[in-house]
């Protein structure tokens, strides 16, 4: 792997993936693998998606956060720990935080259309706003696209490692994933904010894999190794996927789930709107996210203990403020 320190997140094309052809493919393979030991990001285009459903998403996104506060409540169930449906502004803190960011958002979970999968009754229905009509329509498709694009990634993850292609296709087989559209809201009057908020703490994602849609504004940035935020920044037909937490530590650290922001604008631009959606690919609960063999060796001995999935992301929504401590 290249120690190289690097200025932006490389650009990768999942065509090369997709193509059918064996250089192209390995190519590609190579190159995520690459960075995602280094950098945990890439840039990504010919993900699936089009601009006509990207605008109709951001369009009903728009619409439903520009409804009135105790109009989005009716749709936040705190009993659900946040996993769909609304949550309001300031809800979520980072990881060791308790200031909690300034946004707001919705979540989108996964619709189980096999009867036979008894994963179905561990999943919330989903929470539609009446006021969007479409909003069920656009979520569910770009959920689908993102969840599609998601899973070749994954492949490529798994050639990578040196594990069968389809290593992970079972595990994400009607997984615990959310589509997530975030609404930084406006801050109208910057001084009545607490002097450490911001949009978005600096965090490492919980799941595998996030796939980002381009957010619409700057702020973005990514801890480099050595220390250094760097702008993520990608072009209109790209999406940013990262690892996640799991993925790392699945890895025992292989690949790198690297902390990553959201900081506030100049202070005279405060009083504007930024969205970004992100999809958060996570598994079955019942995966286990026990260090893969090939991934512990004498130089990297294993790091962590055996976990599901399903008891990390309880362990995390708890750190994120988004669902109580169990007291029993």
């Amino acid at each position: 792997m290249s120690e190289k320190l690097l200025e932006e997140i490389p650009s990768l094309d999942l065509a090369d993936f997709r193509s059918g052809d064996p250089e192209r493919k390995a190519k590609f393979v190579q190159q995520l693998g690459e960075a995602y030991q280094n950098i945990g990001f890439i840039a990504l285009k010919n993900h699936g998606l089009n601009d006509e459903q990207t605008q109709k998403l951001y369009s009903d996104v728009k619409a439903f956060f520009s409804l009135p506060d105790d109009v989005k409540q009716q749709y936040e169930k705190p009993e659900l720990a946040g996993q769909r449906g609304y949550v309001s502004k300031g809800k979520e803190h980072a990881k060791g935080r308790n200031t909690g960011d300034l946004k707001e958002f919705y979540h989108v979970g996964q619709e189980v259309d096999d009867p036979n999968d008894p994963i179905g009754k561990e999943y919330p229905d989903n929470i539609w706003p009446k006021e969007v009509e479409s909003f069920a329509n656009t979520s569910l498709t770009t959920y689908k696209t993102l969840e599609a694009a998601g899973k070749d990634v994954l492949r490529a993850i798994a050639l990578y490692l040196k594990l069968p292609e389809n290593y992970f296709d079972d595990k994400v087989r009607n997984g615990n994933s959310i589509l997530r559209p975030i609404h930084y809201y406006p801050i109208e009057n910057p001084e009545e904010v607490p002097a450490d908020a911001v949009r978005a703490a600096e965090h490492g994602d919980i799941n595998l894999i996030t796939l980002l849609m381009g957010a619409s504004a700057d702020g973005l940035q990514v801890k480099r190794r050595d220390g250094k935020w760097i702008p993520i920044t990608a072009l209109p037909d790209q999406i940013v996927v990262n690892v996640g937490d799991m993925l790392q530590r699945l890895t025992n650290g292989v690949l790198k789930s690297t902390i990553h922001r959201v900081v506030n604008p100049p202070r005279e631009k405060m009083n504007s709107s930024r969205y970004s959606i992100p999809f958060f690919m996570h598994p079955r609960s019942e995966m286990s996210l026990a260090a893969l063999d090939s991934c512990v060796t004498p130089d990297n001995p294993k790091q962590q203990e055996d976990i599901t999935a399903g008891e990390f992301l309880n362990e995390r929504l708890i750190e994120l403020g988004l669902k109580k401590k169990s007291t029993m």
